[in-house]
């Protein structure tokens, strides 16, 4: 898992020095302010969001239990996330070069050497509305590849900021051995408030590399995360796809479904999980987190392999797979049983949250607009 989340920093950091690097980039007429968006991503808090490999409390559990399970899900959240400040650090990394208008231009790539096409349109047409603009990066060599050698396409309105931004590191930076040739991210983005929230981002992201299931059987190979943010107040629901995952009975490929909020100001969260298969064909938020729960699946699979096992073994095995499951700035605490007031306000905001069509993750790709 750490691996993923390495690539998704090591990403970020890349594209950074990618265009703050590049000299022709400085556009016509700009002394005057960046037409790109200020903001383009939302923080998730770090209780519930965070690299489990860093957090003190989280060294691996054997045998696998619920703890197990809720720190994935913190990392899983954390590659999503990771998606959104990838965009962002572009945005921000082209935009001191203060392209104010229109603009078409060619530049080599510090990072691997290879030219790279920008162009910045006014009033594109994309998925049934008209933007003000329209920007494409591509990778001048594999324009006639079936990707369109594109590096990434934003589509975005100013005022209230909102768009729509499709990535590829793959022809961002060839040099990059971390990068995988079929990862692709999309991330939406709106302070408009049209769902409820002062902003709020769609994360997905498809085709990301699938470690050895010997090193990590929970990597995921694509995910879809909603982040809405009103006040202090962050709510996160989605899914992520493990094709090699697997607990007690040998069945392989899950889905972790989850729901989760958390409060910025305290570092704080609650989550609940389910685990339901890859492919089940299911949007129902009852079947999915309930009948689907973690203690449900664990159980049916423990009676399945041992079926004459005793109480006390089953208990070890089901450690802290009530939901929901609580955290705070240390990491994951527990499940089933709240610390305090602060988390129990948490709780009240999950049963308005609900997770995806697991079939829907499992075969979703993202592609750029042609």
């Amino acid at each position: 898992m750490k691996k993923k989340v390495f690539f998704i920093i090591s990403l970020a950091f890349a594209v950074t020095v990618f265009f703050t690097g590049c000299e022709e980039f400085s556009g016509p007429g700009n002394n005057e302010e960046s037409i790109l968006p200020e903001e383009f991503s939302i923080d998730v808090p770090g209780a519930i969001s965070f690299d489990a490999s860093e957090k003190s409390a989280t060294k691996s559990v054997e045998p696998i239990n619920g703890n197990l399970i809720y720190l994935h899900l913190a990392h899983f959240i954390r590659i999503g996330e990771g998606g959104g400040e990838i965009v962002e650090s572009i945005i921000k990394s082209i935009a001191r070069h203060q392209i104010n208008q229109p603009v078409s231009l060619s530049y080599t790539s510090d990072d691997d050497g290879r030219i790279k096409n920008l162009e910045v349109t006014e009033n594109p047409y994309f998925e049934g509305q008209t933007w003000e603009f329209r920007m494409d990066i591509t990778d001048a060599d594999s324009e006639g590849n079936e990707d369109g050698g594109y590096a990434m396409q934003i589509f975005w309105n100013r005022n209230p900021i909102q768009g729509v931004a499709i990535l590829k590191p793959y022809n961002i930076d060839r040099s990059n051995e971390e990068n995988t040739t079929e990862a692709v991210f999309r991330i939406d983005y709106s302070q408009a408030g049209e769902r409820g929230y002062d902003a709020h981002m769609l994360v997905a992201a498809s085709g990301l590399p699938v470690e050895d299931p010997l090193d990590n059987p929970y990597s995921t190979d694509g995910l879809k995360m909603f982040v809405g943010k009103s006040g202090d107040k962050i709510d996160v629901y989605g899914n992520s796809n493990h094709p090699n995952a697997r607990f007690f009975n040998g069945d392989s490929g899950f889905n972790w479904a989850f729901v989760a909020s958390g409060d910025s100001d305290l570092d704080i969260g609650v989550a609940e999980v389910g685990l339901p298969d890859s492919y089940l064909d299911e949007p129902s938020r009852s079947v999915l987190l309930e009948d689907y729960s973690i203690r449900n699946v664990f159980t049916e699979q423990i009676y399945d392999v041992w079926p004459d096992i005793s109480q006390e073994s089953v208990d070890i095995y089901l450690t802290n797979t009530e939901a929901p499951g609580f955290f705070d700035s240390e990491g994951f605490i527990q499940g089933g049983t709240s610390p305090g007031d602060d988390h129990d306000e948490l709780v009240l905001r999950l049963p308005s949250l609900s997770p995806y069509n697991p079939k829907d993750i499992a075969e979703m790709t993202i592609s750029f607009m042609n």
